[in-house]
């Protein structure tokens, strides 16, 4: 089972104390799943998508449950929105369900669909989704009905930062079932790049671009200002940013040293003096060094 905490972005991490640290917030998360927010759209979703299963596109449904239990999670609902526009969510607390448009299954191959579902899964295992709702009813006009007033933008940008840097998490996640480089060239083409020019992308030199971005999201007062600006509503990183930051952490020790583990339990191997899990490539023990 993965823990969260082995490949949460700092970010993501930091943005989530700011959230609960706001004065009410968790008071203000219980009053909007009473207001029965997840029932009513779980009801429109099942009344709007059609629900995946063994019997129903199994051949789309496939791609879920073996991503669920490398991730030690539940296997959530699954459901296709006939939507031509490329898109994938998460929803729900109780009830918790993912949904993919047609118009994305359309355009990736198996690996980049794979990515995408494990994202979405990267949000229920790192506890996302409540947030997330709270956030989609405060965009909704939740200050219209009286419950934080003139707190609601501010809350809103909030959550909309966190929701940033959630993603960042979400992408880690992704790569672990798949790989840094299958999750980068999802997010070509989720920009809407032909396969034909995606396949021809330098990814790192697509990174590099994100530098060049701080360097003047950082420079002059008047700079600064205007990105903050150009950002402050977005849910989402810029792709470029993504991009570097899935690569960065697919060369990191982290990545590594998580991947081996995972590899080694899927082995199923085990030391035969210390007991512990190892690597089938290994030609000693990493914990007691014995020789394998």
């Amino acid at each position: 089972m993965i823990k969260p905490s082995e490949f949460m972005h700092p970010e993501d991490a930091a943005a989530i104390r700011q959230l609960e640290s706001i004065p009410g917030f968790p008071a203000l998360c219980k009053q909007i799943l009473a207001l029965g927010y997840e029932r009513w759209k779980y009801g429109l979703n099942m009344a709007s998508t059609i629900r995946l299963s063994e019997e129903q596109l199994p051949e789309l449904y496939r791609h879920l449950p073996p991503i669920c239990e490398k991730l030690g999670i539940p296997i959530p609902e699954f459901y296709l929105q006939m939507n031509p526009m490329p898109n994938a969510y998460t929803s729900g607390d109780t009830r918790v369900f993912i949904v993919v448009t047609s118009g994305l299954v359309e355009i990736m191959d198996d690996d980049e669909l794979d990515a995408v579902i494990a994202h979405e899964c990267g949000h229920i295992l790192c506890r996302h989704v409540v947030y997330n709702m709270v956030a989609q009813y405060v965009r909704l006009g939740l200050d219209y009905i009286g419950l934080i007033g003139k707190l609601a933008k501010p809350v809103q940008i909030a959550l909309d930062y966190w929701s940033r840097k959630s993603e960042l998490s979400c992408d880690r996640c992704g790569s672990i079932v798949t790989s840094p480089e299958t999750v980068a060239r999802v997010m070509a083409r989720l920009a809407g790049g032909p396969k034909s020019l995606t396949s021809k992308l330098d990814m790192k030199l697509w990174a590099a671009q994100a530098d060049k971005y701080d360097e003047i999201r950082n420079g002059n007062l008047w700079d600064k200002s205007l990105q903050i600006a150009s950002v402050l509503n977005r849910t989402h990183p810029f792709s470029a940013v993504r991009v570097r930051e899935i690569l960065k952490w697919g060369d990191s020790a982290q990545y590594k040293n998580l991947m081996q583990n995972l590899n080694a339990q899927k082995s199923g191997k085990k030391c035969p003096k210390c007991g512990k899990t190892v690597d089938e490539n290994w030609a000693f023990c990493m914990y007691c060094g014995e020789k394998l």
